[in-house]
């Protein structure tokens, strides 16, 4: 897939989740498949670029390129500013957020707020895409509210302004994440504008991935949710789009390995004891519908140090693949 000057592996897109797409998140997610990985949302609010939470988020070191960095904000000429000084920092794509349905966001006016305001989001691409010699995207919902989907207005006024491409979650900012993503609205964006269009909403497995694309005709799809603690999924839905074939899910060994890989590059990029923390919500998610995962958590949720937590990680998978070995 061609996204400005970078040819993209595939048409997989790892969608933007704060407080999961880090830096070793996106790691883990592109060496299983994903085509372009983007960043945690960064804010255009000049006052926090000098926080600990901005500069780790900015830390792209010895990521696969081209590395793609989502600002969010509500004013055009901040959310330029912000473009350049990213682009400055290492971005090679400038991502554009008018998704977020987060209440502080929205408190903000910024994320999908803006869709409520169409000439609004027409400054602001305009400006961002102005700022910059890089490429600009863009990711939206399907509108505000679902008496008012306004994403074909959206994407028109988009492909105007000079963005390369739009991710479409199918869902509108009031329905946050409730009830299933419609993707009615998708399959019209795709019909009413020539940039590449990247479909996003409950795509969860390799079979959804093909049937979202064949109805859409989108040029890729977006995970998010459904890779959180599945990060092979991308290898499984890539497999499967160019074979028809299903991969088989990783076995109880290869699951621990990669999450014991995972774990430790969450120590490496923020130290062990910020670490510990950041990686109990991954452990969960990884462990998620295993036998005796609940005792599990309950005890790993509970460890300070980096080591024991990851020997108590090994020790669960290994006592699943041993009781495996004993019953086969």
């Amino acid at each position: 897939m061609e996204l400005g000057p970078y040819t993209l592996p595939n048409n997989l897109f790892v969608a933007p989740m704060a407080g999961v797409t880090d830096r070793p998140f996106r790691q883990i997610c592109r060496s299983l498949g994903a085509g372009l990985a983007v960043s945690e949302m960064m804010s255009a609010n000049v006052k926090l670029r000098d926080t600990y939470k901005t500069r780790r988020r900015m830390d792209h070191s010895g990521e696969t390129e081209p590395k793609s960095v989502q600002i969010v904000g509500a004013e055009p000429a901040a959310m330029a500013d912000a473009a350049r000084y990213n682009m400055d920092h290492g971005a090679q794509i400038i991502d554009i957020n008018m998704g977020c349905p987060a209440k502080k966001v929205l408190r903000q006016a910024a994320g999908s707020a803006l869709l409520e305001d169409e000439r609004q989001v027409a400054k602001i691409l305009d400006a961002v895409v102005a700022a910059v010699s890089v490429p600009v995207t863009l990711k939206i919902r399907t509108g505000p509210r679902p008496e008012r989907r306004n994403g074909v207005i959206i994407a028109g006024i988009a492909e105007a302004s000079g963005v390369q491409a739009i991710a479409v979650h199918g869902r509108t900012r009031c329905c946050r994440y409730h009830g299933r993503a419609e993707y009615d609205t998708i399959r019209a964006i795709k019909r009413s504008v020539s940039i590449p269009v990247i479909a996003n909403g409950d795509i969860d497995d390799p079979v959804k991935a093909k049937r979202v694309l064949d109805y859409t005709g989108a040029d890729g799809v977006m995970i998010g949710r459904a890779a959180q603690g599945h990060p092979w999924l991308f290898r499984q839905i890539d497999h499967y789009l160019d074979t028809g074939e299903q991969l088989p899910d990783p076995t109880l060994a290869e699951r621990r390995d990669l999450l014991l890989e995972h774990l430790r590059r969450i120590y490496d990029f923020y130290g062990a004891a910020v670490g510990v923390r950041v990686a109990r919500k991954h452990i969960g998610w990884y462990v998620k519908r295993l036998p005796g995962q609940r005792e599990f958590r309950s005890t790993v949720n509970g460890i300070e140090n980096s080591q024991q937590q990851l020997r108590q990680a090994q020790q669960f998978f290994d006592t699943l693949i041993e009781r495996q070995r004993l019953a086969a």
